[in-house]
Formats: structure tokens, sequence, C-alpha cells
């Protein structure tokens, strides 16, 4: 899957880009890899919380929405997460340096933009996983516009 690059699939930028590669893409799933990075936000004294991996997880379900978008020849749109449900972890924080694997499973999706999906995380003696809800409207700005 070498398609798009994760970039051209998220809205982030810079440090708060993280996936560093999506490796493929299926009508309901993704799976992408990153390594843990001491360069960003998230780092201290070379170690990432593990709650972080919710970011890694919506990065990911973004990647997946980026790409449909792509192929159906629309533009990579922002979403919201708007709730994390069953997070489950064995470790409590991230080594720099370590290679994870997300994946990502959509269960449920809404026609007013709102999506659930199943995401696990591993890697080296990692496993996590959770539920995530999400949302993507059709006008951003205009749903920013009425939350002010």
């Amino acid at each position: 899957m070498h398609k798009y690059t994760a970039e051209e699939l998220v809205p982030h930028s810079g440090n708060m880009s993280l996936l560093d590669e999506v490796i493929s893409v299926g009508e309901e799933q993704l799976q992408a890899k990153l390594r843990v990075r001491d360069d960003g936000i998230f780092s201290r004294n070379g170690r990432v919380p593990a709650y972080v991996g919710i970011e890694y997880m919506a990065q990911s379900i973004a990647a997946f929405s980026g790409y449909h978008a792509k192929e159906q020849g629309k533009d990579v749109r922002l979403g919201f997460l708007l709730g994390t449900r069953k997070f489950l972890s064995n470790i409590e924080s991230y080594c720099c340096g370590e290679e994870l694997t997300i994946d990502v499973q959509r269960i449920l999706q809404a026609e007013n933009g709102m999506a659930t999906f199943e995401c696990v995380i591993t890697g080296s003696s990692i496993e996590q996983s959770a539920r995530l809800n999400v949302y993507q409207p059709d006008n951003v700005e205009q749903y920013l516009k009425e939350r002010n």
C-alpha cells in the first residue's frame, strides 16, 4: 500500500503527524506503522505515555477516512474523536524507538458522519486495544462555528 503517504491521508502536520506509513487499506480496515519518536511533543526522558496510543489509533482512523476520500476524488477532511471506550493497555509507557503496528476496523458507520472503530496496537511485548467513536461532519467550518 504505497499509493499515498501517511502525510497525504492525515490532516495533521509537524510534530502532530505521528504515523510513518500506511501498510494496507481495505473496505473496512487499515493497518499503519510508526516508530515512537523522541522528538515529538509527547516524549519525556525517552518515554511516551501509553495513553498517546489513543492518538495513534485516531490518526490511523483519519488515514482510513483520508484514503477513502481520495479514492472517491474528494478532499481529505478533518474529523473529531468523540470518545474512547474499553481502552486496555499492558504498558504504562512506550520506549522511544519502538515500532508499533496499528490496526483499525470500522464496525459502524452512520449516515450523519459518526462511526465506531475497533483498534489494536501491537509491538514488542505491547498490546493495546480500544473502541473509538469519531465524527466527520460534511462541513467542518460550519460545525465549528455552531459550537462557538
